[in-house]
């Protein structure tokens, strides 16, 4: 048996190094989205006062291993991924549980420290959580009945339940929008998603009634930032002034000034997009949309292309939710959303993120390179 075992491993190593499977127009578009948020990275970490190289070169270097990983999973068959989400379901949600005891942050239990890196589960958490609702409706009747979407229902609250009490409830949310995706791609119908919505809106009360203080505060602010201007408002007060003075065409790579002058906080991570809006105006913001567009648009023509539930589920929620990563940063950065802590894909300062989103590429160029066949 262990043999047998030894010798399936080996076969599937070979498979996995041997003439990697690219979606090269998918590809492509992550290396340049990369490289503006390298550039951008460097430009905002200049207002730091210290050297720059080091974050670079670091963020650099999980874009590396973000790549091989990517590289090395889109030889991995969607069967095999089916088989094994699970296992990897469990296991991201134990790390959960292992964080909310071990865990450390700035004011949240967010991160794992493992020595020479520190690891945040719930990043792994937005990949697992697609995976098992499409694991699970895979071999189902579609459209579900109320039975699936309340078990699937239970599978998505659980590690939303367990971020939401680190507490994260930004990343919280966007767990909960992943597997919601899944579900709803699977042919819903739109009289069964409307009393979802319902029901959602129905529990606001009760959820904002177990909202943290500062976490009310937020969405408060939002409505009216000039109400704190040097508390909680200030965030978006700054951030809106860095996307306002970039103009139409900004004020050039390395001349931010709410970044240079250390006007803008979380400038390297959260609220980059607003150093990229000032840098390089509304031009340069509207390229960066066609391309995450391109890219929104390539995973769900991949969904589209995909000959089994699993591997169509899967793909169609990896792109909605980036969608939703881009779309909630945006509109944190421009003050029409709460300030939810939530990064900009590939440009924000982070390694779990970038290694995470990357992994997920790696498994629609997966999804893709097995399109001829049933897996």
């Amino acid at each position: 048996m262990i043999e047998m075992l030894h010798v399936r491993m080996k076969r599937l190593l070979r498979r996995v190094l041997t003439r990697p499977r690219i979606d090269l127009p998918l590809a492509g578009a992550l290396l340049l989205l990369a490289v503006a948020g390298l550039c951008t990275l460097y430009s905002a970490a200049a207002g730091d006062g210290g050297p720059t190289s080091g974050q670079v070169v670091g963020q650099a270097l999980r874009f590396v291993l973000g790549f091989v990983l990517m590289l090395l999973i889109s030889r991995i068959p969607p069967s095999v991924l089916r088989n094994w989400t699970p296992w990897l379901y469990a296991g991201s949600t134990l790390l959960l549980v292992v964080v909310s005891v071990l865990g450390e942050g700035r004011g949240a239990d967010r991160w794992l420290n493992l020595g020479v890196m520190r690891f945040q589960p719930s990043e792994l958490a937005k990949l697992t959580m697609p995976m098992m609702v499409a694991w699970y409706l895979h071999p189902r009747q579609l459209p579900p009945r109320w039975k699936d979407i309340a078990m699937v229902g239970v599978l998505i609250a659980i590690p939303a339940y367990l971020i939401g009490k680190q507490p994260d409830l930004g990343t919280a949310l966007l767990v909960a929008a992943a597997g919601s995706f899944a579900l709803f791609l699977s042919g819903m119908a739109w009289w069964r998603i409307g009393l979802l919505l319902v029901g959602a809106a129905g529990m606001a009360p009760i959820a904002w009634h177990f909202m943290h203080g500062y976490q009310r505060g937020r969405i408060l602010t939002m409505l009216n930032p000039e109400s704190d201007p040097l508390g909680n408002g200030w965030h978006i007060i700054q951030s809106q002034i860095a996307v306002g003075s970039g103009g139409a065409f900004g004020k050039g790579w390395m001349h931010s000034s709410q970044a240079q002058l250390d006007f803008l906080p979380e400038h390297t991570t959260d609220f980059i997009f607003a150093v990229f809006s000032e840098e390089f105006g509304l031009v340069g913001v509207c390229l960066m949309m066609v391309l995450y567009a391109f890219i929104i648009g390539r995973c769900l023509w991949i969904a589209m292309e995909a000959r089994e539930t699993y591997s169509r589920l899967l793909a169609g929620a990896i792109g909605m939710s980036l969608f939703v990563y881009v779309f909630v940063n945006g509109g944190m950065v421009s003050g029409m959303l709460p300030v939810v802590g939530v990064p900009m894909p590939m440009v924000s300062y982070g390694g779990t993120s970038a290694v995470t989103l990357l992994v997920g590429f790696g498994m629609l160029m997966s999804i893709h390179a097995h399109r001829k066949r049933h897996d």
